[in-house]
């Protein structure tokens, strides 16, 4: 059963389909540090790792769910996972005695270093946090901290609902005019869109790569929603990655569109101008309640769940939906395409 997201904690959202330990590592990790950085956390909901300058939440009042007004600065300084490094860090220092300089001393850093840290200044490296365990003898706590803080930057504020959404869903209506939906991505396929993204590092990507991936058990489990995807003829053949990885990722999807539960469309390019042009959409669909759409654009999307909203997805899958191949000659297409990248 769908749990409707008033009552649902916000930690608890990312639910089954990102169900991997350092996910909910902010959780397990900061309820004993010494200074733990969680707001209703007694309250056993709403809890945030987040600041008001990551962006601020809005009540809609058409469906009463909470969603960002997204503001474009996932690196803004207060990051709320760099924060709650920063809080933990000055409770460690402060605990064992040291000084921000005596601190820097023994870990073989400047002054300025740890007061960067301390402040949110800097994002903390994978050997700042391997020296605070080590000189303030903690069990991994600053190792463990860092790879939640990437976690967390894997998932945008305004997707955060969406993996559970998706689910608990029974039936994905998907459309994509430009690339192969996430849940259908090969790693090597997805790390490639990801690279494409200004000023991510490695760990970054990679940390956004494996929450892509995890999002794909909702389709390995033993009653998985039915997948219905759309794709404009251009996502065949557009180089992403080169010509392996198309290969690869093609073939894949021609697989996966074998599946009972997978459906799979193809737009032709003879079609011309059509509805699909606009964007992409999802819809998702359950046993009860109504449906949720997203619509997601380049830098954050929204989930639509009013009524008159709702009706105008369905108008608009409606109409792509018509002018898509059938099912067995769009496997045929995708299976000529993929050999087209050998």
């Amino acid at each position: 059963m769908r749990i409707p997201p008033a009552v649902r904690p916000r930690a608890w959202r990312w639910g089954p389909a990102c169900c991997c330990l350092v996910c909910r590592l902010p959780l397990l990790l900061l309820a004993w540090q010494p200074g733990t950085y969680v707001q209703g956390f007694a309250a056993g909901r709403n809890v945030r790792y987040r600041s008001a300058a990551t962006g601020r939440l809005a009540r809609s009042r058409a469906t009463g769910r909470e969603s960002v007004a997204a503001r474009a600065d996932d690196d803004a300084p207060m990051n709320g996972m760099m924060r709650a490094f920063a809080v933990e860090l000055r409770a460690w220092r402060e605990a064992a005695g040291l000084t921000q300089e005596q601190l820097a001393d023994l870990m073989g850093f400047s002054t300025s270093v740890i007061g960067k840290l301390e402040t949110c200044r800097t994002r903390p490296s994978k050997q700042h946090a391997e020296k605070l365990d080590q000189v303030l003898r903690t069990p991994g706590t600053f190792v463990r901290l860092r790879e939640a803080f990437f976690a967390t930057r894997a998932i945008p504020d305004w997707f955060r609902e969406w993996p559970d959404i998706e689910a608990d869903a029974v039936t994905l209506r998907w459309f994509e005019p430009l690339i192969v939906p996430g849940l259908l991505q090969t790693q090597a396929y997805a790390r490639a869109l990801l690279r494409t993204r200004p000023d991510s590092t490695d760990e970054e990507i990679e940390a956004m790569v494996a929450a892509r991936m995890d999002r794909q058990a909702v389709l390995a489990r033993d009653k998985p929603p039915t997948l219905w995807i759309v794709l404009d003829e251009g996502v065949l053949y557009r180089p992403v990655g080169g010509s392996m990885i198309m290969h690869e990722q093609l073939t894949h999807l021609a697989e996966m569109a074998r599946r009972p539960n997978v459906l799979a469309q193809i737009a032709p390019a003879s079609v011309g101008a059509y509805e699909g042009l606009r964007g992409p959409l999802v819809l998702a669909s359950f046993t009860s309640g109504t449906d949720v759409a997203l619509q997601d654009a380049a830098l954050f999307g929204q989930l639509i769940e009013s009524d008159a909203g709702i009706a105008a997805v369905r108008a608009a899958w409606d109409t792509i939906k018509s002018e898509a191949l059938p099912r067995s000659a769009s496997i045929e297409l995708i299976e000529k395409a993929a050999e087209r990248w050998t």
